[in-house]
């Protein structure tokens, strides 16, 4: 008898652990969130959605007040259309901009909301017009790099009207680069 008492402690336990689990998943996750509020959506065009997707957090102030709940690629664009929900409790100045917003060096990216000043707000169903793509990590990291400098000021030279072949120096007092013909240059 000790021994079915046993067990059905062992798995109240095991059960009251699945449901708090349960509990924590879905209040970190934000399921649920916003059940009996009214939520509206705003869209956002990006260049670059390095980083973001469904489910991502849209943050204001650093305070979770969204989702991301859509993404799709624009043929005519080429940019990706992003469909923000927010609840209802928070206005968005209709000056605001959206800009994608990295958490640390190996940290996740989130969408941050920086408001404006307005006195007139975003109503749902509204574009966000002012955006800021995401800023590649490794994009950043090459173009500290001294050939990248090298190879991007030989491609904005050979852009220029007024590129010829003799030596790109720089400003007096600078080092000399080697001419952007020369195969090592590149």
């Amino acid at each position: 008898m000790s021994e079915n008492k046993i067990e059905a402690f062992v798995g109240a336990v095991v059960i009251a652990a699945a449901i708090s689990f349960g509990v924590f998943a879905a209040q970190s996750t934000g399921v649920g969130a916003g059940v009996g509020q009214s939520n509206y959506v705003l869209t956002a065009s990006f260049r670059s959605l390095e980083g973001v997707g469904v489910g991502t957090d849209v943050r204001l102030a650093g305070v979770k007040i969204g989702t991301v709940t859509d993404v799709t690629l624009n043929p005519e664009t080429y940019r990706a259309e992003t469909d923000l929900t927010l609840g209802s409790e928070v206005e968005i100045p209709d000056d605001s901009a959206v800009v994608i917003s990295s958490e640390g060096l190996l940290g996740g990216n989130f969408v941050e909301i920086m408001p404006g000043g307005s006195p007139f707000y975003f109503a749902s169903g509204d574009q966000i017009e002012d955006t800021q793509s995401a800023v590649s990590l490794t994009t950043l990291l090459l173009s500290l790099s001294p050939e990248a400098t090298q190879s991007e000021a030989c491609s904005d030279l050979r852009a220029s009207a007024q590129f010829d072949t003799r030596r790109y120096q720089r400003p007096r007092g600078g080092p000399q680069w080697p001419r952007c013909d020369d195969p090592d240059a590149r």
